[in-house]
């Protein structure tokens, strides 16, 4: 149990750090407007992401979160990762950015599963 429970807190941060604290910092940095551009989104877009992004990591960490709110917030992680893997490809063809979502993509399934393996009593 206490391994599960290392496992599932380390993936969940790491997914706080990369889709709520990262974004928070530096989403009106040019460099992030530009991403937000040149994939063809409008500029109100990137605000409404991250306002989604830090809201969903909220309820991934917070443990008094509703379980129905947090499957909300991982299915839209997972369309998140899914479509901005998307959109890289459509627009610059397979390279690095193509994969990146895919890897925190794969972190997040794991604290997803962890997390059932923590919470299968209080279904």
């Amino acid at each position: 149990m206490k391994k599960d429970k290392i496992i599932y807190w380390t993936a969940t941060s790491i997914i706080g750090l990369f889709e709520g604290v990262m974004p928070a910092l530096t989403s009106q940095t040019e460099l992030a407007k530009e991403g937000i551009r040149h994939l063809g989104y409008p500029p109100y877009f990137g605000n409404a992401l991250i306002i989604f992004k830090v809201m969903g990591v909220l309820a991934l960490l917070i443990p008094q979160i509703p379980k129905r709110i947090k499957e909300w917030a991982y299915a839209g992680f997972i369309f998140n990762f899914l479509f901005a893997s998307i959109s890289h490809v459509s627009v610059d063809g397979i390279d690095e950015h193509t994969f990146f979502p895919l890897i925190i993509l794969s972190i997040l399934v794991v604290s997803y599963i962890y997390y059932h393996k923590l919470n299968t009593d209080k279904i």
